[in-house]
């Protein structure tokens, strides 16, 4: 039987505006089948980088607190550290930026926990024994919650073709020494005919991978493989798009990385998880930026469902079902349809994520779609 994904669209009345309906979304997808009292919930979001606006609203997160309140649970939000140098990547800024960007107590009425500490090294190892990883490193304070609700936004990235509940779970709840095994085989490499030598990179590197080394007449950036940790930071800052991951082989193992490191999160939650994508302000890149792009389609809806795949596949086909937007980056893209993320990354192969999670059993790419 295919798994049911639960659909709102943004049409709003006087007696059902968008957060009734995001209540009413959350009891259909099993709300109550996933939580109980007592429990204490992780309910996993991205706070945004601070500049980035298209994270989702902080007054979404008050009514999955209330739902869950509501259910005589306790959530709390969070995330884990970053890997990159940013304003998360360390509780006292990670807490600083959740809060200017809108997730304070007094808005959301829950607390925020970092899941990996001060340093991200707080965490617990989840044995896998997967194609790639053995042990993952996941955040402590998510492997412990006795729940889970993933809350994400749906949008492009540059690494992933995009950014759902797989991402959100298993990159996310990683922590740093998590990141870096997910990260260590994707050390971009840079075009010297497309690099200018303006340095944007080095100022942006965290680990100091970096340098400006002469090249004939003009210096170029030269990345050290042995420094780097394959963030890929770096790709996106480059104003010139001179610095690019090194796809062949890096690509398919990083996503069935992100997918085992998914399946370490949910290992021990049994059917106490439940997914919720939001398919608003469709940025083409990740939030983990300090801006984001004008989005590639309208604002469609939020989808939620018990399974992850079936969450993200849905997400997927609604977004790739719309028109490129006018003012977007691909409004002059001839290949933005059917596929808005291959357009977006033409080198990602993004369908290996959803076909690797499928393998091991985290759910189904065939669904049937519910609107609620």
């Amino acid at each position: 039987m295919k798994p049911n994904v639960y659909f709102m669209d943004l049409r709003a009345t006087p007696k059902a505006n968008l957060i009734k309906k995001l209540g009413k979304l959350m009891e259909a997808a099993g709300l109550a089948e996933t939580v109980k009292k007592r429990d204490l919930v992780a309910v996993k979001l991205h706070f945004g980088e601070m500049g980035n606006t298209a994270f989702i609203r902080p007054v979404y997160l008050r009514k999955v607190v209330e739902m869950l309140k509501k259910a005589g649970a306790h959530p709390f939000l969070t995330d884990a550290n970053t890997l990159y140098a940013g304003t998360r990547s360390d509780a006292p800024s990670h807490l600083i930026t959740a809060i200017q960007n809108g997730f304070a107590y007094a808005v959301v009425e829950a607390p925020i926990v970092i899941a990996d500490g001060l340093r991200g090294r707080t965490e617990r190892a989840v044995p896998v024994n997967g194609k790639h990883i053995e042990d993952a490193y996941i955040g402590a304070e998510i492997v412990e919650a006795d729940a889970l609700i993933s809350v994400a936004h749906f949008k492009g990235h540059e690494l992933s073709g995009f950014g759902g509940a797989i991402k959100n779970l298993g990159m996310g709840c990683a922590s740093r020494r998590g990141k870096l095994a997910q990260h260590c085989d994707v050390s971009p490499k840079v075009s010297e005919k497309k690099c200018v030598g303006c340095g944007d990179c080095l100022e942006h590197c965290s680990q100091g991978a970096i340098a400006l080394i002469q090249s004939g007449e003009k210096e170029k950036a030269r990345i050290d493989t042995e420094k780097c940790i394959g963030c890929g930071e770096c790709i996106l800052i480059c104003p010139n798009s001179a610095i690019q991951p090194q796809w062949s082989a890096a690509i398919p193992a990083f996503l069935e990385k992100m997918v085992e490191y998914t399946a370490a999160v949910l290992k021990n939650k049994g059917k106490k998880a439940l997914f919720i994508n939001f398919i608003t302000d469709v940025s083409p890149a990740c939030d983990c930026y300090g801006h984001n792009d004008a989005a590639i389609v309208r604002d469609i809806g939020i989808v939620a469902a018990t399974d992850p795949v079936a969450v993200d596949q849905a997400a997927v086909d609604l977004i790739n079902a719309e028109p490129a937007l006018s003012g977007s980056c691909l409004e002059n893209s001839k290949d933005c349809d059917p596929d808005k993320f291959k357009a977006l990354y033409p080198k990602v192969d993004w369908p290996i994520q959803l076909d690797y999670a499928e393998k091991l059993g985290l759910g189904s790419r065939s669904y049937e779609l519910v609107k609620i």
